[in-house]
């Protein structure tokens, strides 16, 4: 290849980035065939490799339904997921790396990307129980002056729909801190470190046990789209194909029991 793919530290050896893209590229490979191999000779079962990415909030809280019913109709498919960032995601699907990927977004625009959306998610302004702005029924985005804002590296892009909000009104805040985890988000504004934007299917239980609060806008709703992404000229395999499908069923019963009226 002429690169170097490996690293040596002390008697063993490490992959090199070049050689992690390598492992990448080969397991495909070695996919891809295996796939084929499975059409041509007309197996009854699907069989192959997927490599999904995916938002920490799906992660969680939606896709584990959607990986149950897969697993259940097609046991023999192997499944790989990595977390979802915004930067380097389109490159991933041009290059075949990654076969499907699912981002909560408002939109994405790009023209070879084919784009699905599975459902809404709304989005809420968190805060400790005792913030300064807790007891308003409602705040502008004014009322977020010189605040410490945490977010999320591994949801992808909905805290643009904050930053977004914020820069239309000119409204400055005290620095932004960003994390690996919504787990580690939620646990600094309970202490108290700042404000979060965070998807409300996240924050449920803490809300109801009085551990955040939200900071209502008002009449200003905060949501974004959940987001099935693909490269619009691949070739779809039977595999990829059913994976789709049972995340279009699986995901909109789950938004549409969502979106029912609660039971007091």
């Amino acid at each position: 290849m002429g690169v170097q793919l490996f690293d040596r530290l002390g008697r063993g050896i490490l992959l090199t980035d070049a050689g992690m893209r390598l492992l990448q590229y080969a397991e495909k490979i070695i996919d891809l065939a295996d796939e084929t191999r499975s059409e041509l000779v007309g197996a009854k079962e699907l069989t192959g490799a997927l490599t999904i990415k995916m938002p920490e909030t799906l992660g969680v809280h939606r896709l584990p339904d959607v990986i149950g019913v897969f697993r259940s109709r097609f046991p023999k498919v192997r499944l790989r997921f990595t977390s979802c960032t915004h930067e380097g995601l389109q490159k991933d699907l041009r290059k075949g790396i990654t076969d499907l990927a699912f981002l909560l977004a408002e939109s994405i625009q790009a023209a070879d990307l084919a784009v699905e959306a599975l459902g809404i998610e709304p989005l809420v302004i968190v805060a400790h129980p005792r913030h300064r702005l807790a007891a308003r029924p409602a705040i502008r985005p004014r009322d977020l002056e010189g605040e410490t804002i945490l977010y999320s590296t591994v949801d992808c892009s909905y805290r643009r729909s904050l930053e977004s909000l914020l820069n239309s009104e000119k409204v400055r805040y005290d620095g932004a801190l960003e994390f690996n985890s919504i787990e580690s988000i939620k646990r600094c504004v309970m202490a108290g470190t700042g404000i979060s934007i965070l998807p409300e299917v996240t924050v449920e239980e803490d809300l109801s046990r009085g551990r955040l609060t939200v900071l209502s806008l008002g009449e200003e709703k905060l949501e974004v789209a959940t987001l099935m992404i693909w490269y619009r000229d691949r070739w779809l395999s039977p595999t990829l194909n059913a994976f789709m499908q049972v995340a279009r069923e699986v995901l909109s019963e789950s938004y549409r029991k969502d979106e029912s009226p609660r039971q007091p």
